[in-house]
């Protein structure tokens, strides 16, 4: 018989919801994690069974606006700290158990802040497991000798199930174990240390439990699969390494191949079934037997999970995992040897186990980079969870018809059909009683009271409608060991064996006891008896030679197998002959690859060691480029500031000059300005020379406007300020100052104590003097508390040498005055000028 291809029963097309169909809520169950040594400030304590109550810390009472108040929170049940794995495996996942064993599906996933325990609640540790593991044990348990062999049950890749007969399995498993034993072995790696280690190393113990509602005429297969969302991608956690690498977007392990490389796997998708439902497609079943394989299939994901250091957990879950027990079940044949070849009748079940990763606030987690991109990604798909919860809590209260957004996240999309009446649905809070968690702990219990309030349409009970009598398992062993004992002499050759039609020669001997000569009844019913008997045993007979019949064929048919499998035998030793030539060909063809490779390695070695001494005399050339470049930045730095200094100076003096070379001109003009209006009064009074009259005032000579009485000699508090580098003076003009605090570097105190601030600068003019300059000013205390100095006045103090000139006799002027000609008027002007000036003081003197 070939395997049949059908589609997976038990599955109708989805239909509009019913409102007559009957609903169940969303089961919540809550967990508190048991506090550790240093927490003494906890918000969580357990009032009864089904009520939490969350009270307020003293953070959360500062930092909110408003006052805080205790609040109460009820759940399906409330385990308390101590509560073992057990106690909680037996009352939250057991019934889901049930459930997948019947034929159902069931989805249960772990929901909380970061660092609540929920990692510990599915997986648990070598010692005390969580409820991954005990579901395992307790589905192997139920259906351990009702299991059918390996490749019996073949997934689909279209999440559906195939069949094959047990010749068909029988002869894939020989083709995977030729697989296995031609695949060369690995090269050695240095292991790294992961979680899963420590349950490699420890013994497996198993939960005794077991679920008695297991129907004994159907054969059950087992597959497992294990995937994680990173970032909204999928990836397959038990996907071997591929040929190459494929593309993909920020995959979150890398495959070990076998040259030590890293391979990044490749995001899976989903997609949606002819029933409807969603799966992943491409990721591995690996089909197990029992609860040693599928704990290794679940190690060596989680040796590939995303796991990461966070200020607030250890070893933070980055991504959400996904453990997926597809259980497979099919009634047997009449016979109730094999499976039935009909795929209609095929039931798969599934039960989903959830670790979602926690809620991060990133203000309290300091995280930066790959983590708060993580962070906001978890935090966007819970986000996404909750909306799809309300969204179905509306249209279930209001009978409203709005879109579950479950596409906007892949957690969502691939669980929508749970939530669409597709299994049951289970949910298990854990809770930090932590204080400093509280305000993250308020709105995980706002979720799940939220999500209490969800229905989920119940899933229908699976039936198979074959028509075939029950107990046909058992029957078949009755007549299995009915037919050892046979074999073995134990049993009696008139026992009909059970289950199957007994091979015997007819109903025990009559009793045949002759009482009369004339009893021709008893003689009849011996030679019926007899005829009977004599047919029975032709009957027998020739069932026996259509058996041997049918012997002789199977024995014909496997002595051509056997010649074809010599055959293939010897053709096979041949190609192994031919293939040690080509090994020996290729063994020596490795030793001169090996030759050349050293010859290279050592040439690599020397270019190497010249690349390493050409670039440590590069980096010495840079060191000296780099030095000789500041060196000349500094000087050009210097010499502009020099350059900058002495055109300062420059600027100084030619202002200087400039302003001097203003006053003598405005001198000069003042003098001729005079000379002129004299020159005037002497033409208007020409005729009364002699007359008496008083001389013209003299006009004072041009003072600067703003020269002001100098303000050293006042009573206020001065601070003197005079650097070291001046010189003393002779000058005759000195500052005095009553009240004064001279220094040489003024601080902030000095400055305090004072009203008034001098500052002595000395610097040499054009002339090689040393000018010293008095600069004032006022200290006011400013609005930010320290003092400011605004400078009021400038004192210029400078010694020059006198010019040189003789005086002249009052002759030597006479004399001068009546000599020659005058040569113009404006001398004339000016001799008269000087000689009317001396007799006027002349005549004062004699008064």
């Amino acid at each position: 018989m070939k395997p049949t291809r059908g589609k997976t029963p038990k599955k109708t097309p989805r239909r509009p919801q019913q409102t007559n169909k009957a609903k169940d809520p969303v089961e919540v169950y809550c967990r508190l994690r048991p506090p550790s040594d240093d927490q003494t400030d906890l918000c969580a304590e357990v009032l009864s069974d089904g009520v939490l109550l969350l009270r307020p810390s003293e953070a959360a009472r500062v930092n909110r606006i408003g006052e805080l108040k205790e609040t109460q929170h009820t759940f399906r049940f409330v385990f308390p700290p101590e509560t073992s794995q057990k106690t909680l495996f037996d009352m939250v996942a057991l019934p889901l158990v049930q459930d997948v064993i019947q034929g159902k599906n069931g989805l249960l996933f772990t929901y909380g802040v970061t660092g609540s325990g929920k990692t510990h609640t599915v997986q648990g540790t070598p010692a005390d497991h969580g409820l991954l593991p005990r579901c395992l044990d307790v589905i192997f348990n139920s259906i351990g000798e009702l299991q059918a062999k390996r490749y019996v049950f073949k997934p689909d890749k279209v999440n559906g199930m195939d069949l094959q007969t047990e010749a068909d399995a029988m002869l894939e498993r020989q083709r995977k174990l030729q697989q296995d034993l031609l695949v060369p072995p690995k090269t050695p790696t240095t292991p790294r240390r992961n979680a899963g280690d420590d349950w490699q190393n420890f013994p497996y113990v198993a939960d005794p439990t077991k679920v008695e509602a297991v129907d004994e005429d159907n054969a059950y297969a087992v597959f497992v699969s294990f995937i994680e969302i990173y970032n909204n991608y999928i990836y397959d956690l038990l996907e071997e390494a591929p040929t190459s690498a494929p593309s993909t977007p920020r995959a979150p392990f890398k495959f070990q191949s076998d040259d030590g490389n890293g391979i990044a796997p490749q995001s899976k998708i989903l997609r949606e079934d002819l029933n409807h439902n969603m799966y992943v497609y491409g990721a591995t079943e690996v089909e197990v037997k029992n609860p040693e394989e599928a704990c290794e299939q679940l190690i060596k994901g989680q040796k590939r999970r995303r796991v990461a250091h966070t200020q607030l957990n250890m070893a933070s879950s980055r991504s959400h995992s996904v453990f997926l027990i597809r259980v497979a079940q099919a009634p047997l044949d009449p016979e109730g040897e094999e499976v039935l070849q009909d795929k209609a009748q095929v039931c798969v079940s599934q039960l989903a186990l959830v670790d979602l990763a926690g809620s991060e606030r990133t203000n309290r987690t300091k995280n930066t980079g790959d983590r708060l991109r993580e962070a906001s990604n978890i935090n966007a798909s819970l986000m996404v969870l909750r909306t799809c919860i309300e969204v179905l809590r509306e249209n279930q209260t209001t009978n409203s018809n709005r879109i579950v957004p479950y596409r906007d996240s892949k957690v969502t999309h691939l669980f929508k059909n749970y939530f669409e009446g597709e299994g049951k649905v289970r949910m298990v809070i854990c809770v930090n009683p932590s204080a400093s968690d509280y305000e993250e702990t308020i709105h995980v219990m706002r979720f799940a009271e939220l999500t209490q309030e969800v229905e989920i349409t119940r899933q229908k009970e699976v039936r198979f409608d074959t028509g075939l009598a029950a107990g046909r398992r058992r029957a078949n062993q009755m007549y299995k060991e009915a037919l050892e004992k046979f074999e073995r002499g134990e049993q009696d050759v008139h026992f009909a064996l059970p289950g199957r039609p007994g091979y015997t020669l007819g109903p025990p001997w009559p009793c045949l006891e002759l009482t009369a000569a004339s009893d021709d009844m008893t003689l009849q019913n011996l030679i019926q008896f007899l005829v009977d008997r004599e047919a029975c045993r032709r009957t027998l007979c020739e069932d026996l030679s259509r058996k041997h019949e049918v012997m002789r064929t199977q024995l014909l048919d496997l002595e051509k197998n056997n010649i074809v499998l010599r055959q293939e035998m010897e053709s096979l030793q041949e190609q192994l002959s031919g293939k040690g030539k080509d090994l020996e060909r290729a063994k020596k063809k490795i030793e001169n690859l090996e030759y050349k490779n050293e010859v290279l390695r050592r040439t690599a070695q020397l270019y190497d060691e010249e690349k390493k001494e050409m670039e440590s005399e590069l980096k010495s050339k840079d060191h000296q480029i780099t030095s000789r470049t500041a060196e000349s930045r500094r000087l050009r730095q210097t010499m502009k500031a020099i350059e900058q200094t002495k055109d300062a100076k420059w600027e100084k003096e030619c202002e200087r000059r400039m302003k001097q070379q203003r006053l003598e001109l405005q001198n000069k003009m003042w003098v001729k300005e005079e000379k002129l209006r004299q020159l005037k009064e002497i033409v208007s009074k020409d005729g009364k020379r002699r007359a008496k009259s008083p001389p013209p005032k003299p006009t004072a000579p041009p003072v600067r406007l703003n020269h002001r009485r100098s303000r050293s000699a006042s009573g206020d508090r001065w601070l003197d300020h005079k650097p070291v580098c001046n010189l003393e003076t002779e000058t005759v003009l000195q500052p005095q100052l009553k009240k004064k605090m001279t220094v040489s570097v003024p601080d902030v105190k000095n400055i305090k104590k004072t009203d008034k601030y001098l500052l002595t600068h000395q610097e040499e003019d054009s002339q090689g003097e040393i000018e010293t300059k008095l600069i004032k000013g006022d200290v006011f205390k400013s609005r930010a508390g320290g003092h400011s100095v605004q400078f009021t006045d400038i004192e210029v103090l400078k010694q020059q040498a006198p010019p040189e000139s003789r005086k002249r006799s009052a002759s030597e002027d006479i004399a001068e005055e009546h000599s020659g000609d005058w040569t113009d008027v404006e001398t004339r002007c000016a001799i008269a000028v000087e000689g009317h000036d001396r007799r006027a003081s002349a005549k004062r003197h004699k008064v």
